[in-house]
């Protein structure tokens, strides 16, 4: 094991599974949490031990609070420390507000913000008594312009941002850091049925993101950037300038 632990939510795909490799490559172990899909998580496992460090998968839904504080537990009685924290995980379920149901609207809400309070706030103890930390949280564009047909993803991922810099300013003096990006259109999952040839022509890079682009800046803020804490980093081609 190396002396870095870092924990990254949603991990066995997509843009968690990019900066858990990212993470890997600046010499930390990683925790990949997942909620359902066993076998992408421990090919995860394997591409991050094949980098030359320790990785483990941990299934628990972050939406479930009783279900993180076990599993965070766990966690910190086996390996002692944590280091990062990448709050990544995350779901649509979109549609015009008139329409939307209480059912969408609260499964949004609780995996993408209500999770960053469940899993921060174990993490956090364990950061305070290390008086070190850096938490990285996985905001939106849309959390900062809004989006037609997205009002819980916009809602959840504002909130983000509020956490983000309210944690800042509570945790600063105990050396930890609290960060957020906010992706722009990234070629993932929840992209892959979206008509893209639209969004491009908005977009100053006249292309789509990379999960990388994004695993990029969240090692930067997790690892390089000492002296930041409360931005909002925007990793969008240009879309919102």
């Amino acid at each position: 094991m190396s002396e870095k632990l870092a924990l990254v939510t949603g991990a066995s795909r997509g843009i968690g599974k990019a900066c858990a490799l990212e993470l890997a490559k600046a010499g930390y172990d990683i925790i990949v949490n997942y909620a359902g899909n066993a076998e992408a998580a421990e090919k995860t496992v394997q591409e991050i031990k094949a980098l030359g460090v320790e990785a483990a998968a941990y299934k628990f839904d972050v939406s479930n609070k009783e279900e993180v504080d076990k599993s965070i537990a766990e966690i910190v009685e086996k390996y002692g420390r944590i280091d990062v924290l990448v709050n990544n995980a995350g779901i649509t379920r979109d549609g015009l507000f008139m329409r939307m149901s209480e059912e969408n609207w609260n499964a949004v809400i609780n995996t993408n913000l209500s999770s960053a309070f469940f899993v921060s706030q174990p993490v956090v103890k364990v950061m305070m008594k290390q008086r070190s930390g850096a938490i990285v949280n996985m905001a939106s564009v849309v959390g900062v312009s809004g989006n037609a047909g997205q009002a819980n993803y916009s809602a959840a991922k504002a909130g983000l941002i509020g956490l983000t810099k309210t944690l800042a300013k509570e945790l600063g003096s105990r050396g930890i850091r609290v960060n957020a990006v906010a992706p722009g259109f990234i070629n993932t999952d929840m992209t892959k049925d979206l008509d893209t040839s639209k969004f491009t022509d908005f977009i100053p890079l006249k292309r789509l993101g990379e999960p990388e682009d994004i695993a990029k800046v969240v090692k930067f803020l997790a690892v390089d950037a000492d002296y930041v804490t409360g931005q909002v980093l925007e990793v969008d081609g240009g879309l919102i300038i």
